[in-house]
């Protein structure tokens, strides 16, 4: 039987409502049969089949908060652009709730081009999408795989197959810390399973220890402040299920990203200190219609939300010219 999801009508964004765009809330399933609740934005006014965009992320966010904010901007601008919680997650469907899943989380992005495909508003041959953060990495792995993306934005990307297998700036990248790790991840599925619930990872830290790294109080000022808290994300209240980190340890989401024909767009604050995630992913990406693009003194979740930085004219530009 198909899950009936239960949306909110009201708008509980983060970011104010545009009197640009129409807005309507909207639904589509994946592969494995999960329902996925989204936001679809249309420039007003607009007839005829556009070039439409699927947005998602940060890892761990609802699109009540940035993406919801980049696909509005780019409706804006004349895209139709779908903003889409993934499997699990706020309001879209899926149990247990609140896990990760490297091949499920691709199968979202190539759902929401299956939805953009044939909807009549879109035209099936200029799709795009944007991921961001962590959804920046899953993007990319959707890209390697479906032809049907004509062009990829990856804005602060976080590759979750990296952190989670060499931990942040590949300070664990050991095979005996990585042998720790699945110890005391698996010990958790037993005690998970025993106890009937999962585990949470507690999401971002708070209190903010006096003594904590730059990037903990970056995601502290965005997630568990009035500038990005949502009352359904899973950084701004208890997190993931721990044991969720299993899955991407043995499986490298930009294996085969090398093998992208279409455009890509990499975007970065040069202040961030995830920047080494895009750079390394551009060294492995081939063709001319690859960039880079580093934005001078930004940092990490300065590209969530500050629309005086994330660039939205090149990003614009970009999309307008691969998806012409």
């Amino acid at each position: 039987m198909e899950e009936k999801l239960n949306m909110t009508m009201e708008w509980d964004k983060t970011f104010p409502k545009s009197g640009r765009v129409e807005h309507s809330k909207v639904c589509f399933h994946n592969r494995y049969g999960i329902n996925l609740a989204a936001d679809l934005y249309k420039p007003k006014g607009a007839e005829g089949r556009l070039p439409a965009l699927a947005v998602c992320g940060p890892f761990g966010a609802v699109k009540e908060q940035c993406s919801g904010l980049y696909a509005q901007t780019m409706a804006e601008r004349g895209f139709l652009t779908l903003a889409f919680d993934p499997s699990f997650t706020g309001e879209s469907g899926g149990s247990p709730r609140y896990v990760a899943s490297p091949d499920i989380n691709t199968e979202d992005f190539q759902a929401a081009v299956d939805f953009l495909s044939v909807h009549g508003d879109a035209d099936p041959e200029r799709i795009g999408i944007i991921g961001i953060c962590g959804w920046g990495g899953m993007a990319l792995n959707a890209a390697a795989i479906d032809t049907r993306i004509k062009a990829t934005v990856a804005s602060t990307m976080y590759d979750m197959s990296r952190v989670n297998a060499k931990g942040y700036f590949d300070s664990e990248d050991s095979p005996e810390q990585r042998h720790a790790k699945r110890l005391a991840l698996n010990a958790q599925r037993t005690e998970d399973y025993k106890n009937g619930s999962y585990k949470r990872a507690g999401g971002v830290v708070d209190p903010l220890p006096e003594d904590a790294p730059f990037f903990v109080k970056d995601y502290y000022d965005y997630y568990k402040t009035s500038r990005g808290y949502h009352r359904r994300s899973l950084n701004s209240n208890e997190g993931w299920n721990v044991t969720s980190s299993l899955s991407f340890l043995n499986m490298p989401i930009l294996q085969y990203s090398c093998e992208i024909e279409s455009a890509v767009l990499l975007i970065h604050g040069d202040k961030a200190h995830s920047c080494y995630f895009s750079r390394d992913a551009f060294e492995k990406l081939k063709g001319d219609n690859k960039e880079l693009l580093l934005i001078p003194g930004a940092v990490h979740t300065d590209l969530y939300d500050r629309t005086d930085i994330i660039p939205f004219d090149k990003i614009t530009a970009f999309f307008r010219r691969y998806l012409a």
